[in-house]
């Protein structure tokens, strides 16, 4: 297969971590007899150094002339701490996603059995916690109507249904190939808009009869989350909420570091770790690379190549019971192995597998 990648390393740890993340995709292609052709693209905050914009006409044309694209992350501590900037990089990823179409937001939660004792909950809770967070990614407050002055303003929460019901049928098709069981989340006690997401998703759940659909507010999804995260397969929801809610169930396999994330629409999928920029970490080779390994798997799984997914797994988790682990995970006592280590070693095992 010939696969052409558009390259977007961003800011922060994203050009460390990206460099894995290339090197396990070109020891994979060269295993598996695959031609590979990269294209390199700036966005965020190192666009906005360079022109101006952080997310540049030429990186979209880059991306959009791409079967896929392999993202890292953006975010710099200059923006962040400038209220008035009138530029920052994160509008380049909502950029991105709006003009790509990439509606759906792909984010799965599991946990790794050595790594149980790393979560913040116990383990009786979230050892074989394993579901998929489905967030709309296009519409509601990030993109509706804004207005900001000194004494007054506000975000417009709009969805129509025709943005509601592609949504769901993603959802819906997620949950057929896992164990048919889907979570809608919303606010519909409150919000006219979540009462619209509740009546598109009752009226289509007799199409899906084989899954299972409850419906949930999301202040109590939050709290099931923690309480009970083994109770969920696939969960729906609507930009805000899936913004906050699939942060939290970050944290339950132990690390940000571990989670890869897809995001699907009308063209040109986007795979990228879930974490930020760490711009704290920047240059000091300790960044967890295995979520930006993991979602070169998801890439592999989403043009159904899925022996070349499964080695990239098998991989991973051989490296994480071989104790080959960046500090936020390592055991005590353990070898220290930097950003660059463990993505040698991920590539080496794919290699020799």
């Amino acid at each position: 297969m010939n696969l052409k990648i558009a390259v977007l390393p961003g800011d922060g740890i994203g050009p460390e971590i990206s460099r894995q993340g290339v090197d396990v995709m070109s020891a994979v292609c060269d295993k598996f007899g695959h031609h590979v052709e990269y294209s390199y693209a700036a966005c965020g905050a190192a666009a906005i150094d360079a022109v101006g914009d952080p997310f540049p006409e030429e990186t979209f044309r880059i991306c959009l002339d791409a079967d896929a694209v392999l993202f890292s992350a953006v975010g710099d501590p200059k923006f962040d701490n400038d209220p008035n900037a009138k530029v920052r990089p994160e509008q380049g990823l909502l950029a991105m996603r709006k003009k790509l179409g990439l509606y759906a937001n792909i984010r799965p939660v599991e946990t790794f059995p050595c790594l149980i004792h790393k979560s913040p909950l116990k383990a009786e809770l979230v050892d074989g916690a394993d579901f998929v967070c489905i967030r709309e990614l296009t519409g509601g407050m990030y993109f509706g109507e804004k207005f900001e002055s000194d004494e007054r303003a506000y975000d417009t929460n709009a969805y129509t249904r025709p943005e509601i019901e592609r949504i769901l049928r993603t959802a819906y098709s997620y949950a057929r190939r896992r164990r048919k069981h889907l979570t809608v989340v919303d606010k519909a006690n409150v919000l006219a808009s979540s009462r619209l997401w509740r009546k598109v998703a009752q009226q289509m759940a007799s199409e899906y009869p084989d899954v299972t659909t409850d419906f949930m507010y999301v202040d109590n999804a939050a709290m099931r989350m923690i309480q009970e995260p083994r109770f969920f397969d696939v969960m729906v929801t609507e930009n805000t909420f899936g913004d906050i809610l699939t942060d939290e169930g970050s944290v339950i396999s132990g690390s940000m570091g571990l989670l890869p994330s897809a995001s699907t629409g009308e063209s040109t999928p986007v795979f990228e770790p879930i974490h930020g920029s760490w711009p704290q970490a920047k240059g000091l080779n300790i960044a967890n690379p295995l979520a930006q390994i993991l979602s070169v798997a998801m890439l592999f799984e989403y043009f159904d190549l899925k022996e070349e997914g499964a080695l990239i797994r098998r991989a991973v988790n051989a490296s994480l019971d071989s104790e080959v682990r960046t500090p936020e995970i390592q055991v005590p006592g353990g070898a220290h192995y930097g950003t660059r280590e463990v993505g040698a070693w991920i590539v080496n095992y794919i290699r020799n597998a």
